[in-house]
């Protein structure tokens, strides 16, 4: 957590006088039973009417002065919590960006989610609560237990046994049931994660008839879930009767010992009002700290999921510019083995070949065979184990991230549309471009269509992922977008499943023709989309089993073959 209080820089005005402000308001908290005494001892038992309209006076207006404290002390911890909050989101945001996929991998999209919305919350609300909180409870009872003494001596020494026996009550429930709401929300977790498969797989689960099946599973974690619940709130109640016989018993001996003092004359009546109000304003304190702490330990938890994010260091190295090698080919790639984090086995191994400028290499292979793998380490995602991936006779590894991805324009398998527009979603690809750059890319990608066809045509609104779009509509303008800034190098990683073969006969022969004669990698199953390609890369479990043009391969390599036959007849050729 220390770390992150780098981001309340900006806010060291607000994070001093919050505290202070509260102070003030607790201070006045502690005068009030002193003058209610002096009401009792002074205007009640003089039939001082004057004395005690001035006293009720006084009351008001420090009631007033106190509000006016703690709402001034709540906009500066606000103030505070909430800038803190949003400069923590940039940085975390900011640095997700900046992640390799090896490491966005690892952690996980949804946990990643999970950390910039709700732990960054939980920490927000930690840093609101300790500016406005955490120094005003211990203040108010310390303190209440000095004004105790100053009234009187005897009857304080029963708040130092009765503060000390409320401290291990209070806390002793905190500490016990801290634990056991970590494992209830774990059970939530388990709950919430049934749900979203569920509501997320509903079609294979009605498909299969298991609805019965996951309403028992369903019903299982929830009633374990309600169980946990259950069992900690009836601890957690324990906290409220405990207390209030300890400081009903409190009382009873102050009041006891006070009628005492009083008989005796060494106590006025108010006084042991005054000591009783001091004993009431302790008992709400420690609660409300006990509450407290439980928040601040939650908001720890929080801030140390932030700050492991905030700590992860992007895997992709990063190698001295060089100058680019004579003769280069667009994209080479020399020896080059790629292992994941966390894998037993190489994904690439030894894949050696050269892509040279205007080239449109094909890549095939089976299901897990590297092909997605292979493309990602162009614009560098990721990092080759071991050999060299260059682009333009350099190592992609001197190249700023910025500069080598400019020159290429990626399409993932997954073709993901933004909310907005779609001339928008097109200007993700070059936020400069024309309106003829967007039609050239329109009419390369055959999405032309698409937009004429719809009210508004560029215009036309994007919903999120695209979900008021086909998968081939989806497809194309994702092609549209990474062909709108003109790349040197252009990578379709199986972008084109979803169309037609007629569609995707068009899109071929279109993007061979561009003016710009971009290298393309165009990543299939069909035989049919790469046959015409300058080169075609077969790959057999992360090996190169075959490079060579269609009919070379027909010829001499088996995978190639057996592929290639598996979808004649399918495909009519």
């Amino acid at each position: 957590m220390r770390k992150l209080l780098v981001y309340m820089k900006d806010y060291k005005k607000e994070s001093f006088f919050a505290p202070l402000f509260k102070l003030l308001e607790a201070s006045f908290d502690l005068i009030v039973p002193l003058i209610i005494a002096q009401i009792i001892n002074v205007g009640i038992a003089n039939r001082d009417t004057g004395y005690i309209l001035m006293m009720c006076g006084l009351l008001v207006v420090q009631g007033i002065v106190g509000l006016v404290c703690a709402i001034t002390a709540q906009y500066f911890a606000a103030r505070a919590a909430v800038g803190f909050s949003t400069k923590l989101r940039h940085a975390l945001f900011a640095k997700i960006q900046g992640l390799s996929y090896s490491e966005l991998d690892t952690v996980g999209t949804s946990t990643l989610i999970t950390r910039m919305t709700s732990d960054v919350n939980q920490v927000q609300n930690g840093v609101n609560l300790v500016l406005r909180l955490f120094l005003r409870s211990p203040f108010i009872v310390f303190g209440a237990m000095v004004m105790a003494f100053t009234i009187d001596v005897r009857s304080a020494l029963i708040f130092a046994v009765a503060i000390p026996l409320l401290s291990i009550v209070v806390f002793g429930i905190m500490l016990w049931t801290m634990p056991l709401y970590k494992k209830v929300q774990q059970a939530l977790d388990r709950v919430l994660s049934a749900t979203r498969e569920n509501l997320t797989g509903v079609r294979v689960v009605r498909a299969f008839c298991k609805e019965e099946s996951e309403i028992d599973e369903f019903d299982s974690r929830n009633n374990r879930l309600n169980r946990l619940q259950q069992f900690v709130g009836k601890i957690s109640a324990l906290m409220n009767p405990l207390t209030y016989v300890l400081i009903n018993l409190a009382v009873v001996v102050l009041v006891y010992t006070g009628a005492l003092q009083v008989n005796s004359g060494n106590l006025n009546q108010g006084d042991v009002v005054a000591l009783y109000n001091y004993m009431s304003q302790i008992l709400v304190e420690l609660i409300k700290l006990a509450s407290l702490i439980i928040s601040i330990t939650k908001a720890l938890a929080c801030a140390n999921r932030v700050q492991s994010v905030l700590e992860l260091s992007s895997s992709l190295e990063k190698t001295e510019q060089t100058k680019a090698e004579p003769n280069a080919a667009k994209v080479e790639f020399r020896h080059v083995n790629l292992r994941y984090h966390g894998a037993g086995d190489d994904s690439l191994t030894n894949v050696h070949f050269r892509a040279e400028p205007g080239q449109t290499i094909g890549i095939i292979g089976g299901t897990g065979s590297g092909k997605t793998s292979l493309v990602n380490l162009i614009p560098h995602f990721y990092d080759a184990t071991s050999g060299m991936v260059l682009v333009d006779g350099r190592d992609v590894k001197s190249f700023d991230a910025d500069e080598l991805r400019r020159k290429i324009g990626v399409v993932p398998q997954k073709a993901v549309l933004f909310k907005g527009t779609i001339r928008e979603n097109l200007l993700w690809g070059n936020p400069d471009a024309t309106q003829a750059d967007i039609d050239r890319a329109l009419e390369v990608s055959q999405a032309k269509e698409i937009v004429s066809g719809k009210e508004g045509g560029l215009e036309a609104p994007v919903e999120q992922n695209g979900k008021n779009l086909s998968g081939g509509q989806r497809q194309r303008l994702t092609i549209a977008r990474a062909l709108v800034r003109n790349p040197e190098i252009l990578i379709l990683d199986d972008s084109a499943s979803a169309l037609d073969f007629a569609t995707d006969a068009r899109l071929r022969k279109a993007i061979r023709e561009m003016e710009n004669s971009p290298t393309v990698f165009i990543v299939s199953q069909r035989t049919s989309s790469i046959r015409h390609a300058d080169q075609i890369i077969v790959l057999d479990d992360g090996q190169v089993c075959g490079i060579g043009t269609h009919d070379e391969l027909l010829e001499n390599c088996e995978v190639y073959q057996e592929i290639y036959q598996s979808q004649f007849a399918k495909e009519g050729k």
